[in-house]
């Protein structure tokens, strides 16, 4: 629904961004785009900034607090805590996710270099 209005496809594309990452979050993590690339684009620019800011606002705080408390369901169990680990992340993500894209831990680690 987020694709239908030019307005929402930065939403859009955070929605994919935070589903990718939920499906397969074992050795991925979420890095900014201007960090990756080198350049900069909308979501990783002042109208990006705004959009998280919208986003915390109507809906990244609930995300948010619903995978922390997974995360803190999880970590209980023996079993569970790498999965919560992987709810943290994925929290950090849901706050601001604009401006973000998940690739695996070496890509970040290079892009980082």
């Amino acid at each position: 629904m987020m694709y239908v209005s030019i307005v929402g496809i930065p939403f859009g594309r955070s929605c994919f961004e935070i589903g990718t990452f939920a499906f397969l979050p074992f050795g991925r993590e979420a890095v900014r785009r201007d960090e990756l690339t080198g350049g900069g684009d909308v979501g990783t620019s002042p109208l990006g900034t705004l959009g998280n800011v919208l986003w915390f606002l109507l809906c990244g705080w609930w995300l948010a607090l619903g995978h922390l408390a997974t995360a803190a369901a999880l970590i209980v169990t023996i079993i569970g805590i790498p999965f919560g680990i992987q709810h943290v992340k994925i929290a950090a993500l849901t706050l601001t996710p604009i401006g973000r894209t998940v690739v695996r831990e070496e890509v970040a680690d290079a892009a980082r270099r």
